[in-house]
């Protein structure tokens, strides 16, 4: 098997990994230095040598990382046969032209699973899966989704949307149960913006459209939508409506349910919208916010009507370091309560910082004299603990008015809480080093590494007690699965609300020498999960439930609510033609 898709779900500028993320040209390699480089050139990594990226690694575990042991992916993954209704198959053939649908095995194994670590992108890569979606249908047009709908329910087919397959919560997991030919719908196709109203700042997106192309079509105008989560170069708008995403930049342009005013749902009962988009509306209970968080349990989103922002006259990063994350978490208090927060705020804590660190290149020389002066400043006249300071990276848009208040607003709050300016370029290269951290997953992952981030919403007043119980569960269950050397565990807040915070974790151990490291991983993610319950957190902030957190649900909302939503679900998909079995859909 190749290590790229085919033209067929590959991206408008560039094909990509078939299981691991991002684009097959980028990944991080070795150097015969021992230094760490990332391939291409689309990101602000690329291009230098990384020297502290394996010692810092190896610090952090505490191991010695031999070079050499690179643990071998399948060359040929199991794929099993594809069951195929007959009958569906030939009115399919009948209707849709040949390139509108697939049986290749790699195809269907590329669409059989999303971006979970432990569940799905690291058995396809050294195991296997169970389960494979038996064909590849690739939609193209409204017309399209009601066709195959129908077809799917003439003939008792199930089918499972498919965006951009960067779900992290096992929602494209396939159900072992599943005794019916199951087809994956592929809405890449459907990647167009249909029109924008200029005047009102609205415009109607197809949902088959990525989070990147969205942004340079509207760009062309002039606008923008301003949801920009990690996965924003490969996830999808039906993606982000189906899992009730949020963005990094949601203080400034909203979480998707304030972006989405109005949107269009294919279901086998009929179709699901709004008959007009209004800034608000009473009328009564509104279909529409159910269909948030729908984790393709429902039907087939095709568009939605969303709200767009001309493009900002100034753009400015910035980053303060603070002598420890305390600190950070009182300074992100009084700004979100008393402050002008920037379109983004992230506070990273000490271990992250030092990554951080250890992802720059070397400095030139008078870059390091200045460095040098930095650290002196810091370390000895501020006398910040190098092993406690935390830092935030600010991403600050608007009117040259309006940056200009953020930046006083944010560097004056921040100094009252010892918090000292680090630097726009720190800043930059803080916030764009996001985009990268699923790479650094499958980088490491060939070194018998296994890693996931996961992540909770909590009250201010839950903050530190989450952090400190995830961190003190995490040394347990190292101790009680006998994992070698010692696991990583390190968190950041990325998005801070008038009630409370976001807060990402970043968790892995060093897995030679240990059978079947991924069920133990899912194990003890569980536990975690539970932790961050029984200390105040939420169940999930934007990755959703899918079949990840599903045992949670009961814990989450009443009977009474979770007997609506199957209510719900049974008017609209009676034949359970969406048999995804995500969220509280498990025994449909």
């Amino acid at each position: 098997m190749s290590d790229n898709k085919p033209t067929n779900s590959s991206l408008e500028d560039g094909a990509v990994w078939d299981h691991k993320w991002g684009y097959a040209d980028t990944k991080f390699v070795v150097n015969p230095d021992k230094t760490v480089s990332l391939t291409g050139n689309r990101y602000s990594l690329c291009g230098y040598r990384m020297k502290h990226f394996l010692p810092y690694i190896e610090s952090m575990l505490q191991v010695k990382l031999d070079l050499d042991d690179i643990k071998q992916e399948n060359t040929h993954p199991i794929v099993p046969a594809s069951f195929t209704n007959e009958n569906f198959y030939a009115a399919v053939k009948n209707e849709f032209k040949e390139d509108q649908y697939s049986f290749d095995d790699k195809e269907r194994l590329v669409h059989s699973h999303g971006q979970t670590s432990a569940d799905e992108v690291y058995k396809v890569l050294y195991s296997s899966i169970p389960r494979v979606v038996d064909m590849v249908y690739y939609c193209q047009s409204e017309k399209d989704a009601q066709s195959i709908i129908s077809l799917a329910k003439e003939h008792d087919v199930c089918l499972v949307p498919y965006g951009g397959g960067t779900s992290v919560s096992n929602a494209l997991q396939l159900p072992s149960n599943e005794t019916r030919m199951i087809v994956s719908v592929d809405m890449l196709r459907m990647n167009n913006v249909e029109w924008i109203d200029k005047e009102n700042l609205l415009a109607c997106v197809q949902a088959g459209i990525t989070g990147k192309r969205l942004e340079e079509l509207l760009a062309k105008e002039g606008f923008m939508s301003g949801h920009e989560p990690d996965s924003i170069e490969f996830s999808t708008l039906g993606g982000w409506i189906a899992t009730n995403a949020s963005g990094m930049k949601k203080n400034r342009y909203g979480n998707i349910e304030q972006i989405v005013q109005n949107l269009t749902m294919i279901t086998p009962e009929g179709t699901l919208e709004q008959l007009d988009t209004m800034p608000r509306m009473s009328m009564g209970m509104q279909p529409q916010h159910l269909l948030l968080g729908n984790e393709g349990n429902i039907g087939l989103i095709t568009k939605a009507v969303i709200k767009i922002h001309k493009l900002p006259q100034v753009k400015k990063y910035g980053s303060i370091v603070f002598p420890d994350f305390d600190s950070g978490v009182k300074f992100l208090y009084k700004l979100t309560h008393e402050g002008l927060p920037p379109s983004s705020i992230r506070l990273v804590d000490n271990v992250q910082f030092r990554f951080g660190l250890a992802l720059k290149p070397e400095p030139k020389y008078f870059a390091s004299i200045l460095d040098k002066i930095k650290k002196f400043y810091l370390l000895k006249i501020k006398k910040f603990d190098p092993l406690k300071l935390a830092a935030t990276t600010l991403v600050m848009e608007g009117t040259a008015i309006e940056v200009s208040h953020q930046e006083k607003s944010a560097y004056s709050i921040a100094k009252q809480f010892g918090g000292i300016p680090g630097g726009a370029e720190n800043g930059r290269r803080g916030y764009l080093l996001t985009y990268c951290i699923a790479y650094i997953r499958d980088f490491l992952s060939g070194f018998h590494i296994i890693g996931e981030t996961f992540e909770t919403s909590v009250p201010w007043n839950k903050i530190k007690n989450v952090c400190q119980a995830v961190s003190e569960m995490v040394e347990k269950k190292h101790r009680e699965f006998h994992l070698p050397a010692k696991s990583y565990i390190s968190y950041r807040i990325t998005q801070t609300y008038h009630t409370g915070v976001c807060i990402y974790f970043m968790y892995g151990f060093y897995t030679k020498g240990i059978s079947s490291p991924e069920m133990i991983f899912s194990k003890i993610e569980h536990e975690l999960r539970q932790t961050i319950l029984n200390n105040g957190g939420s169940i999930s902030h934007h990755h959703g439930v899918g079949k990840l957190r599903k045992g949670f649900m009961k814990g989450t909302m009443s009977p009474a609510s979770i007997r609506m939503l199957k209510h719900l679900k049974q008017a609209t998909d009676p034949n359970n033609i969406f048999g995804i079995q995500n969220n509280i859909f498990t025994d449909q």
